[in-house]
C-alpha cells in the first residue's frame, strides 16, 4: 500500500504517518512544506525507515504535486497539509486562503489528473481522503451535536477556509467521479501538539510557572479527541469509508476550557509539585472576535458503519499527554524558544 500523506509533518499528520509507518507497515510519501508548524522532528519516529520518504514541497506547487504523484504512483492520498490557527487567521487570512483553498485545488487537480491515468483494479481502488475539522459547522446551543448532515455556519477565516475546500472535495467527487471521503473532526490533543495550542501551551506555561491565559470565562465547550484514536480513525475511513460520503470523527469528551485548564494543573501538581497549586496560575483574558461557544461531534456513522471506537477518555489521554511533555523537551524546547508562550495571531 502506497499512500501520500499531505502535512505530514505537523500535529495529527505526523501522528498519522507514525501510524501508518510503524503499525501497517505501509510504503509512505510525506508531504509538507514545513511552514512554521511544520517540524521533522516530529518525524523521528520513522527517520531512516525503508518504508518513508519525505518531500518538502507546497501543495499550491502544482509542479511539484504532479510529480509526487507520477513518481511514487500512491493507492491513496490522505490530506491534512493546512493553515489551521484560528488565532493566527483573524489577523493574517491570506495564507489561510491559499493553503487551504487554492492548495487543496491544485491537489485535487493533480489527484484527478493521477486517476485519470490509472486503468483497472489500480483506478477502482484510488481514494482521496481530505481531512477536515468540526469548525467548519459554526457553534451549538447547550443541547445537540453536529451530525455530518449538519448545515454549514463557519465563524472564523479558518473554518471558514477549511468550509471552502470540503466543499471543493465533495465538488470534484460529484463532478469528476474523483473517490473522495471527507472527514471532520473535533479537537484534538495528545503529544507533538505545537506549543501554542491550548493544551500543550497549558502544560509548557503551567510547567514554567508563568500565566495561564484563558479566554473569556473559559466556557466554551470543545469534545476533545486524542491524536492517535484520531489517526487510527483516518485510517479506517480511507480503507472502507464510501466515496462521496463524510464522516465526522469525535472523541465523546466534552469539556470547558476552563476545565481542561484546570485538569492539566492538577496532573502536573501530581507529577511534578510545586511550591503553589498551579490553578493560581489561570488569567482570564479577552475573548476573540467570533469564539464559538460548543462544538462536539456525533461519531455514530464512524462507529456503527465502521466499526471504530477511541481508546482514551480524556483523563487518560491527558495523562499520557502530560507525561510525554515532561518527558520530551527535546523536540518542544526548540519550539518553544520561537515565542514568549503567550497566545498567538491576535497580538500580531
Amino acid at each position: 500500500m502506497r499512500v501520500i500523506v499531505t502535512g505530514g509533518a505537523g500535529f495529527i499528520g505526523s501522528a498519522l504517518v507514525r501510524h501508518l509507518v510503524l503499525e501497517k507497515g505501509y510504503d509512505v510519501l510525506t508531504v509538507d512544506a514545513l511552514t512554521y508548524a511544520g517540524c521533522e522532528a516530529s518525524l523521528k519516529a520513522v527517520e531512516g525507515k525503508a518504508n518513508h520518504r519525505f518531500l518538502k514541497a507546497n501543495i499550491c506547487d502544482h509542479a511539484a504535486m504532479a510529480a509526487a504523484f507520477s513518481q511514487f504512483r500512491p493507492n491513496r492520498v490522505m490530506h491534512l497539509a493546512a493553515e489551521s490557527h484560528v488565532d493566527r487567521s483573524i489577523t493574517g487570512a491570506a495564507d489561510f486562503i491559499q493553503t487551504n483553498i487554492v492548495g487543496s485545488f491544485t491537489l485535487l487537480e493533480a489527484a484527478r489528473a493521477y486517476w485519470n491515468g490509472l486503468t483497472g483494479d489500480e483506478k477502482a481502488e484510488f481514494r482521496f481522503l481530505h481531512v477536515s475539522t468540526d469548525e467548519v459547522y459554526g457553534s451549538l446551543g447547550d443541547e445537540g451535536l453536529f451530525e455530518e448532515t449538519t448545515a454549514y455556519d463557519p465563524s472564523s477565516p479558518y473554518s471558514a477556509s477549511k468550509a471552502a475546500s470540503d466543499h471543493l472535495a465533495k465538488a470534484w467527487q460529484r463532478t469528476y467521479g474523483l473517490p473522495v471521503v471527507v472527514s471532520n473532526c473535533s479537537n484534538n490533543y495528545g503529544p507533538y501538539h505545537f506549543p501554542e495550542k491550548l493544551i500543550p501551551l497549558t502544560i509548557l506555561n503551567a510547567l514554567e510557572g508563568r500565566k495561564l491565559p484563558v479566554y473569556g470565562k473559559g466556557e466554551n465547550v470543545r469534545d476533545w479527541l486524542y491524536v492517535d484514536d484520531h489517526a487510527r480513525a483516518l485510517d479506517l475511513i480511507i480503507e472502507r469509508g464510501r466515496p462521496g460520503e463524510t464522516y465526522n470523527v469525535g472523541g465523546r469528551n466534552e469539556r470547558r476550557n476552563i476545565d481542561v485548564v484546570r485538569r492539566i494543573c492538577a496532573v502536573l501538581d501530581q507529577l511534578r509539585p510545586a511550591a503553589a497549586p498551579r490553578e493560581s496560575l489561570i488569567e482570564f483574558v479577552t475573548d476573540r472576535p467570533g469564539h464559538d461557544a460548543r462544538y462536539a461531534i456525533d461519531a455514530t456513522r464512524l462507529e456503527t458503519e465502521l466499526g471504530w471506537r477511541a481508546q482514551e477518555n480524556f483523563d487518560s489521554g491527558i495523562d499520557k499527554t502530560v507525561r510525554w511533555y515532561l518527558d520530551n523537551e527535546w523536540w518542544w524546547r526548540p519550539l518553544r524558544d520561537r515565542y514568549d508562550g503567550e497566545r498567538l495571531g491576535l497580538s500580531k
